[in-house]
């Protein structure tokens, strides 16, 4: 049975509807008892993982067949490698995972009405699963957000509520309506990141039930990082891997707190970015995104947009449409080899987050 654990305090209590953070203020993980390794290879979502996952009647998940996205082998900087086409869900983003995991315990717990706040893509995952589960939703963003994410959100019947300033300025505004009202948040909420985790699994299994050397991935409030740390970590301790991947994170140049923390530099002012998805200057989990890195001897890096849009040329001429924020991982990854991390036998993945469709 799935339960929260308090990151701070260390109190166990039962996942509902009454909290999405301990009473002391502190953040919740969610931990299972006795655990045990099982997929149904005749489902092939993200939901052959249920035994894995925190539903517990399988009556109420909110199912679209979402998951098992392609991980197809290219050449890059001259190596080959792995690309995970993570956008190629119902709302365009890997966030369907941790929304389809989230409102689907939601259901669970009899809730009605949530409020959320995103920079788009998650904004999008929730009010999508939230539609199709009969929940209310309300999602706040900042006033700059792209138009094509929020028409997307508007078309699911949710109510926009814009928010003037920076990202950090939208998550602050949510905060005081998430006191009345259900927190469906997709960096708070430990329940989104059980969702966010299957990507883990599915790497795992498209690689022959083996985890691959490193993955590089976006990183602004770690929904996708820690996705990818919680699942590797559960096969290693289930038995399944011998091995963690190493897990780089890579920010923009303009939006680099995570970096600066971890290389012990000053913070730097926050500037706009192409990858408005990553464009987080005050990471909650800071701390656990921090951990993470260090404990898989990854590192943080940083790409300017020029970087980036150079990344978004090299994916169009792959075939592959993506959002800028996807293409970070393509300029991390030659900025990587540049500096002569990997081999040439290292298998490296790289997981791509929004489709390009999503940019106005």
């Amino acid at each position: 049975m799935a339960k929260y654990k308090c990151i701070s305090c260390e109190n166990i209590c039962e996942i509902s509807a009454d909290h999405w953070k301990c009473e002391c203020g502190g953040l919740f993980d969610v931990v299972y008892d006795n655990l045990t390794f099982q997929i149904d290879t005749d489902n092939p979502s993200l939901w052959r993982y249920k035994a894995m996952l925190p539903i517990e009647h399988m009556e109420n998940i909110v199912d679209f067949q979402e998951g098992m996205t392609p991980l197809i082998q290219r050449e890059l900087a001259g190596k080959s490698i792995y690309i995970k086409l993570d956008f190629m869900f119902p709302t365009g983003s890997f966030k369907d995972r941790g929304a389809a995991v989230l409102v689907s315990k939601m259901k669970e717990m009899g809730i009605k009405d949530v409020v959320e706040d995103s920079s788009g893509n998650a904004g999008a995952s929730i009010a999508g699963y939230c539609a199709a589960a009969q929940i209310k939703c309300s999602i706040y963003l900042p006033a700059a957000t792209s138009e094509n994410k929020i028409k997307q959100i508007a078309a699911y019947g949710a109510e926009i509520v814009k928010i003037e300033g920076s990202r950090d300025k939208t998550a602050e505004a949510v905060l005081s309506a998430a006191e009345h009202t259900y927190y469906a948040s997709h960096s708070y909420n430990p329940l989104f990141f059980e969702g966010t985790k299957t990507l883990a699994f599915e790497i795992w299994e498209q690689l022959g039930q083996k985890a691959p050397d490193a993955v590089i991935v976006p990183c602004g409030n770690g929904t996708m990082l820690l996705g990818v740390y919680y699942g590797f970590k559960q096969l290693v301790d289930l038995g399944q891997s011998r091995k963690m991947p190493k897990i780089y994170a890579v920010q923009s140049a303009n939006c680099a707190p995570l970096y600066h923390a971890h290389h012990n530099m000053e913070a730097g002012v926050i500037l706009p970015t192409i990858a408005e998805g990553i464009s987080v200057g005050t990471p909650i989990r800071r701390e656990q995104i921090l951990k993470a890195v260090q404990e898989t001897a990854g590192d943080f890096i940083v790409v300017s947009d020029e970087a980036v849009k150079e990344g978004l040329q090299t994916l169009y001429q792959m075939g592959i449409y993506t959002e800028p924020t996807s293409a970070t991982v393509i300029a991390g990854y030659r900025q990587l080899m540049e500096q002569r991390v990997f081999s040439r036998e290292d298998i490296c993945v790289l997981p791509l987050t929004g489709s390009g469709l999503k940019k106005g």
